[in-house]
């Protein structure tokens, strides 16, 4: 079986793009369709921006979703997966790839993401930190003892974990986390605590936006952040989309059950080619993997 996944932020490189806009008729058709939407020329940036350019949210986001989507149709029949699953912004390129939103209601939804994320970034100061060589176990109750907003946002994959919370928090989990034994303990440069409780009031703007898209039955299942479990029911993909802003994305957890379920190989389509497929290695060295 074989299992397409999606990458999400800082996935992005300087030109994403450029070469499928000048060699395709129906990419160049969809990017411009992207520029439409969007009420501005996304393409600009991606094809000749700097990379910090292409860092800033509003940008990244609905960029690597265009990547990953518009290279997904640019396959035409031979995209045929058995199972989908994207991290963090990689679900909603999975889900508008699988069938179960269309482009422009895909898009809409990922600009409205970034700028919500965005605006509760602004709010309060908050970051995250990478975490290697610990058991995830370790890192939660590190966590949990912690008297501040600090908690466990990204399951990449094992020995790799990601925390996410406010500035006091997350310094204080680095040093007693580097005390437990972490091989490396890595504040990340990046402005917000995505996938925590800081999340919740981009949780809640979203929130309306979701409701009032129209979710269809997928081609196939997908493997959602929030339980790491299939879905083909769209009401449960919607309810799942809309709680995965604060929540952890269980993206090991995700690997290993699509792996018990039948995975054969995994293709990962758009951004460098390399993070996801990257994880997947950690999780099954001799599993196949390619780029799309």
């Amino acid at each position: 079986m074989t299992a397409y996944v999606f990458p999400g932020q800082a996935s992005q490189f300087e030109g994403m793009g450029k070469d499928m806009y000048e060699s395709s008729t129906l990419a160049k058709e969809l990017f411009e369709q992207a520029n439409e939407i969007l009420g501005f020329r996304i393409t600009d940036v991606m094809f000749e921006g700097t990379a910090e350019e292409l860092k800033q949210t509003k940008i990244t986001q609905p960029a690597v979703f265009l990547h990953s989507v518009i290279k997904a149709k640019m396959a035409g029949d031979s995209f045929r997966p058995d199972m989908v699953a994207g991290h963090s912004l990689g679900e909603f390129s999975a889900l508008v790839a699988n069938g179960a939103m269309d482009f422009e209601n895909g898009l809409k939804l990922v600009l409205q993401r970034a700028l919500a994320m965005q605006k509760a970034c602004e709010a309060v100061e908050s970051t995250m930190a990478a975490i290697v060589g610990l058991e995830d176990e370790v890192i939660e109750e590190i966590c949990d003892g912690i008297d501040e907003t600090v908690v466990a946002a990204n399951y990449n994959c094992p020995g790799q974990l990601v925390i996410s919370g406010s500035v006091p928090g997350i310094n204080a989990a680095v040093a007693q986390l580097t005390e437990a034994g972490a091989k490396r303990a890595i504040v990340l440069p990046v402005g917000g605590a995505f996938h925590s409780p800081l999340m919740a009031p981009a949780k809640e703007e979203l929130q309306a936006a979701i409701e009032a898209t129209n979710f269809a039955q997928p081609i196939c299942p997908i493997y959602q952040n929030v339980n790491a479990k299939p879905s083909t029911d769209p009401a449960v993909i919607q309810q799942n989309l809309i709680d995965q802003l604060t929540s952890p994305v269980r993206w090991t957890q995700t690997m290993y059950n699509m792996i018990a379920d039948g995975a054969s190989n995994f293709i990962e389509v758009g951004g460098n080619g390399k993070t996801i497929r990257g994880f997947i290695r950690r999780v099954d060295r001799k599993m196949p993997t390619e780029a799309l």
